[in-house]
C-alpha cells in the first residue's frame, strides 16, 4: 500500500493493484487527479481524470497528494466538501477491480474500476491530521 510522503498519517491510500493502474494511466495520459463527488452517476466512486481536467473550487477538499512509486507527480485526491463533512472521520483507500466503472473516468477503458475502501480514523489518526 502507497502512502502519502507529505505526512506520516494520511486521509488517503492505495493499494498496490492502483497504484499498478496508476503508473499505466500516468504512462500513457500524463499527471492524474482523483475527484469524489458523493453525487449521482458513480459520484460515490472515485473518478481518475488528467490533472486539471476536473475544475475544482471552494466547495471541494484537498485530502492528499498521493506519492506513487513510477508516477512523475504527486496524484492529487479531492473530494467534494459536503462528501467529506460526511467522510471527515474516515480513512479512505484506492483500489481497483474487475468491471466497468464510470465512463467519465481514466481507467474505464481497461475493463476496471476504481473503488474506496474505508476504514474509521483512529482517535491517534484523527488528532496527527487536525494539527
Amino acid at each position: 500500500m502507497t502512502m502519502p510522503q507529505e505526512r506520516s498519517v494520511s486521509r488517503v491510500a492505495v493499494t498496490d493493484a492502483a497504484a499498478a493502474l496508476m503508473r499505466s494511466l500516468y504512462q500513457a495520459n500524463g499527471p492524474l487527479m482523483f475527484h469524489q463527488s458523493g453525487g449521482c452517476c458513480d459520484g460515490s466512486s472515485p473518478m481518475c481524470y488528467l490533472e486539471g481536467e476536473f475544475r475544482t473550487g471552494g466547495s471541494d477538499v484537498l485530502l492528499a497528494r498521493i506519492e506513487v512509486p513510477g508516477v512523475g507527480e504527486p496524484v492529487a485526491f479531492w473530494m467534494g466538501a459536503a462528501q467529506f463533512e460526511r467522510w471527515r472521520h474516515t480513512h479512505l483507500t484506492v483500489d481497483v477491480v474487475p468491471g466497468r466503472g464510470s465512463g467519465f473516468s481514466l481507467e474505464a477503458p481497461e475493463g476496471v474500476r476504481f473503488l474506496i475502501r474505508s476504514r474509521l480514523l483512529t482517535d491517534a489518526e484523527e488528532a496527527a491530521l487536525a494539527e
